[in-house]
């Protein structure tokens, strides 16, 4: 994707406290920082920011978006997300606000396009669709093969392969 839009610089960003998922065990925060900054650390592009750890409350991404056009008022910012979220984002807190703030750049995975759906969604016909061979599973996907007992080592980087398998996530409930 940093390729594809030519981007300086690729900002991480864990939910902190992720609104959509309230009922639902979360790795706690601290592992989960440590799995981001082990998939980032393999281009110099990439950064992990932590703000939305930082923050108080629910993580919505409208705020986060606020906070960087703020601080970088004259930047081409993006939100990258992959097709599945795309689909969703019209549920998202204050969809029309963050497009107000950046664009969208969806990673349309392996045989999975989202651009059908680009007049549906808030900011969808100003988005930008690049299909990206390397991720083309969902971290829900590959959390659900885990706990069915699947490999998925091959599905993330080493050092976050590492962390799952020292914490001993994802696996049987």
């Amino acid at each position: 994707m940093a390729d594809a839009l030519d981007l300086e610089r690729v900002l991480w960003i864990p939910a902190g406290e992720p609104p959509h998922k309230r009922d639902v065990p979360l790795t706690p925060p601290e592992i989960r920082l440590a799995m981001v900054r082990a998939a980032a650390a393999g281009d110099p592009r990439f950064e992990v920011a932590t703000l939305e750890l930082e923050r108080p409350g629910p993580s919505y991404m409208v705020d986060t978006v606020q906070e960087f056009r703020r601080a970088l008022p004259q930047s081409d910012l993006f939100l990258i997300v992959g097709a599945d979220e795309f689909r969703a984002f019209g549920a998202w807190h204050d969809p029309d606000q963050i497009v107000r703030h950046v664009r969208l750049a969806v990673m349309d995975r392996e045989g999975e396009s989202a651009a059908a759906l680009a007049n549906e969604v808030p900011g969808g016909r100003d988005a930008v669709f690049v299909p990206v061979r390397r991720v083309d599973e969902s971290s829900t996907d590959l959390r659900s093969r885990r706990r069915r007992g699947e490999d998925v080592r091959q599905s993330v980087p080493a050092g976050v392969w590492t962390i799952i398998e020292r914490e001993r996530l994802y696996g049987e409930p």
